[in-house]
This record gives C-alpha cells, sequence and structure tokens, in this order.
C-alpha cells in the first residue's frame, strides 16, 4: 500500500510541476526523452519513475531530483 501511495503522490507532485513549467505531457516527454504515454502512467500513479527517469523529469523541470523527492515527501506528510 505505501508504494501505491508513493507513486501516487509522486505523480501529483510531476503534475504540479509540469504545469507551472507551462508544459503538456507530450512536451515534458520531449524534454525528458521518455514516452509521452509513459508521463500519463507516472502522473496517474500507475507506473514509477527508475532514478534515471527521475533524473530526466528533473532535468526538463529545471529542478533537482532531491527537490522532486522532496515535494514527494511533503505531499506524503
Amino acid at each position: 500500500m505505501i508504494a501505491l501511495e508513493i507513486g501516487v503522490a509522486f505523480g501529483r507532485v510531476l503534475r504540479r510541476k509540469r504545469q507551472e513549467a507551462g508544459f503538456t505531457q507530450e512536451q515534458l516527454a520531449l524534454e525528458a526523452d521518455v514516452q509521452r504515454n509513459y508521463v500519463s502512467l507516472i502522473e496517474r500513479g500507475v507506473n514509477q519513475p527508475t532514478i534515471a527517469v527521475l533524473f530526466k523529469l528533473a532535468g526538463a523541470l529545471k529542478c533537482s531530483p532531491s527537490a522532486l523527492v522532496l515535494l514527494v515527501e511533503k505531499e506524503l506528510a
């Protein structure tokens, strides 16, 4: 259950950061060099990113991977 909650929290954080950056899912996917449907799956909490994808997403969003993780921690608190 915890893993699902973490996945959902990460998805919420990713969606919020993506929208703040003014990106569509497709634009974020292009910037991060991942599949658009993968961004959708992550945002919905269905999939969880690998460390490599976390770094790609953070780079595309112009933030650090640790900043994303910190936001997930806050989401779970």
